[in-house]
């Protein structure tokens, strides 16, 4: 069986719901529009601003805003996934995404922690969507689109900024690339919204639409969605979350101002709003280009699991 996509259980069309990962709250400068509010009018702020729920946010200050939850957690060992999922599941979250391994594992240690993944969602019918992050067994897109050929239930969170930056995809031909993407692509049920230049993970955002890789992050999250809509049932929805990150660790960029103090170059939660806009932009943009009876690429026959 397939990892489950998330569901409300409702009888609606399939759906985008952006979240805010609460790492984006980290640390905001004095200029941001949130830096001087409580956690509790952050969280109204982030409602009202039309976002359905948070990931890692403070369960109880979450829900009195009317926010949904979500986690996130790191797995090393196939024997941790049960008891951090039962863990994420009796916190009422609606998914998790996770870290899983530190890339230097060997293709029967990446097999035997997605047979993991892939055993404990379906069993507790609970979502989780593998990360494509750096330092995790997703960090190379060669060997992730191999995972998939041997694992085609696995469905991911796409943090496509690593691939973009860490790949330098510019490089050479950009469509070869990502159809060869396509197979990962189509299995994103979950998004951090990040959007990266050739040469940083975290690139500040202005209304220039015409970016290229701007462009390039549309084309790439449009296909994520398309992928989503031509297997999704009534009910099914993909959480888009911009994840916009901290100076602290080196996601942010920074430029020194006149007082000589290291100020970012721009309002992340600004770059939210933006992200939030593109990303409904191209769920529309994916929800007319879809058609009825489309099957996900097809892939080698699984191996002998055994």
């Amino acid at each position: 069986m397939n990892i489950p996509n998330t569901n409300d259980s409702s009888t609606k069309a399939p759906a985008l719901k952006v979240f805010l990962n609460t790492g984006t709250l980290r640390d905001l400068p004095k200029g941001s529009a949130l830096f001087d509010k409580t956690l509790s009018k952050r969280y109204e702020t982030i409602h009202q601003a039309g976002f359905h729920g948070l990931q890692d946010g403070h369960i109880d200050s979450a829900r009195d805003a009317g926010l949904e939850l979500t986690g996130s957690c790191r797995i090393n060992h196939p024997l941790e996934v049960l008891p951090l999922i039962e863990q994420h599941q009796s916190k009422g979250f609606l998914a998790s995404t996770l870290h899983v391994g530190w890339g230097i594992e060997s293709d029967a240690e990446i097999d035997a922690l997605l047979s993991a993944i892939i055993s404990v969602s379906t069993k507790l019918n609970y979502p989780l969507f593998v990360e494509t992050h750096r330092a995790t067994i997703t960090q190379d897109n060669w060997r992730t689109v191999q995972a998939v050929l041997r694992f085609p239930e696995t469905r991911f969170n796409g943090d496509f900024s690593h691939w973009y930056t860490g790949h330098e995809m510019v490089y050479g031909d950009w469509q070869t690339k990502i159809q060869f993407m396509q197979p990962v692509l189509e299995r994103v049920r979950f998004i951090h919204g990040r959007i990266a230049t050739p040469g940083s993970i975290q690139a500040p955002l202005t209304a220039n639409s015409n970016a290229k890789y701007i462009v390039h992050f549309r084309e790439i999250w449009r296909r994520c969605f398309e992928g989503f809509l031509k297997s999704a049932k009534k009910g099914d929805f993909i959480i888009f979350a911009p994840e916009l990150l901290p100076p602290v660790i080196h996601y942010a960029q920074t430029f020194q101002n006149n007082s000589g103090e290291a100020t970012e170059l721009s309002d992340r939660w600004q770059d939210a709003l933006l992200l939030k806009q593109i990303a409904e932009e191209e769920f529309e943009n994916a929800r007319m280009n879809t058609s009825v009876g489309y099957k996900l690429t097809p892939t080698s026959t699984p191996t002998d699991r055994t």
